[in-house]
């Protein structure tokens, strides 16, 4: 696999974040992702970026996806995370290959024909399954396959998905279902919008799923075991690439705004002002550091499982160093805006809320301090 970063790859993320960033601002008002925005990521190929060339797609490194992530936020975060949960799906698929094989080269060739992917597996009760703990969801047998009934929380894509990953109880032991959906949705699948006006990506249509004994084909029991048993290093990366990128964006907004206001005592644009210029140096100093240790880390990463639970450590200190440079960015951008920060004359109220869903995506908070220090530790 070739860890250097592709460009190509990433100037198509940046057409599309020019293309996107035009329905953002509505997007998040309605708090509906648009079918346009998922129609480009389709049809331009961008979501076959981590597909496997022997597949169709484009085989990109974890670098040149985490690059791309990075300007696709620019245009809108929604949509970003929406992208970022199929590369860390594809991605961490093609290291472990969990799936049955035939299941596998399936869906693969799917995606990279424009499927749009997404892991369901949080619930209400027992939250994300990196925690552990057997779904309450279950998979029985029916007539014809498979019944699943149950309740998945924080599906992203929502409707627009059409390979839903569905971690479920099959018996005694944890596995997943794939239900496919189409234009006209899934019988007895139920979508309750419970991401409508949320504080954070309320574009991403990340909505309740609702599972009353929708069926499936036999072969559709693709994988079984613990989701634990082999970590996700794909999850934090491409997550971390969405919220580098949203913030980046908030300090070009107030960038430009800098250079464009005028006002009519100073007789010049506010960016000739030491103060300004300092506030914009104070931003782009984390946001530098914070960009070059994920990429780093994303270059490093080679897909061996001997350097998987090695590399957890530096991947967590990456997810947080990003989580800390985004939230102090789009705080300081804010005051350095005055009081056309807080309005919807720029991005910046959208992009400082978005950013703030890093602080509840794992690794976070003392768990994720907790990882660099047992790396240091040696343990």
């Amino acid at each position: 696999m070739n860890m250097k970063i592709n460009y190509e790859a990433v100037e198509l993320a940046r057409a599309l974040a020019i293309d996107i960033a035009t329905r953002a601002d509505a997007a998040d008002r309605d708090s509906r992702l648009p079918a346009e925005d998922v129609a480009a990521l389709r049809d331009s190929g961008y979501l076959a970026l981590a597909v496997p060339e022997a597949f169709g797609g484009r085989g990109s490194s974890p670098a040149t996806c985490v690059a791309a992530q990075v300007e696709l936020a620019k245009g809108s975060a929604s949509t970003a995370l929406v992208a970022a949960m199929q590369h860390q799906v594809i991605g961490h698929q093609r290291e472990t290959q969990t799936w049955r094989t035939d299941a596998y080269e399936k869906i693969m060739t799917e995606a990279a024909a424009g499927g749009l992917l997404n892991h369901l597996g949080s619930e209400p009760r027992m939250g994300s399954p990196s925690r552990g703990g057997l779904p309450e969801t279950t998979a029985t047998p029916g007539s014809d396959g498979w019944l699943v009934n149950g309740h998945k929380t924080w599906a992203t894509g929502g409707r627009h998905l059409t390979h839903l990953l569905v971690r479920v109880a099959a018996g005694d032991a944890s596995g997943v279902v794939l239900v496919r959906q189409g234009p006209e949705g899934v019988p007895g699948l139920e979508w309750i919008e419970t991401w409508r006006d949320v504080l954070s990506l309320r574009a991403s249509d990340s909505h309740d799923a609702i599972f009353r004994n929708v069926s499936a084909p036999n072969d559709a029991l693709i994988e079984t075991g613990d989701a634990r048993a082999v970590p996700n290093v794909w999850f934090p990366m491409m997550l971390s690439a969405v919220y580098l990128g949203a913030a980046t964006a908030a300090r070009d907004a107030l960038i430009r705004y800098a250079l464009e206001r005028v006002p009519t005592a100073l007789g010049k644009p506010i960016a000739t002002l030491p103060k300004i210029q300092r506030q914009i140096g104070e931003i782009d100093v984390p946001l530098m550091a914070a960009r070059a240790l994920l990429l780093e880390v994303a270059t490093w990463w080679t897909g061996r499982e001997e350097d998987r639970v090695k590399m957890a450590g530096r991947i967590a200190a990456a997810k947080l160093a990003v989580t800390s440079a985004a939230n102090e960015a789009t705080e300081k951008a804010l005051m350095a805006a005055g009081g056309a920060g807080i309005t919807r004359a720029l991005p910046l109220e959208r992009i400082f809320r978005d950013v703030r869903a890093a602080n509840m995506q794992p690794p976070s908070g003392d768990t994720a301090y907790e990882m660099v220090g047992r790396a240091a530790l040696g343990m």
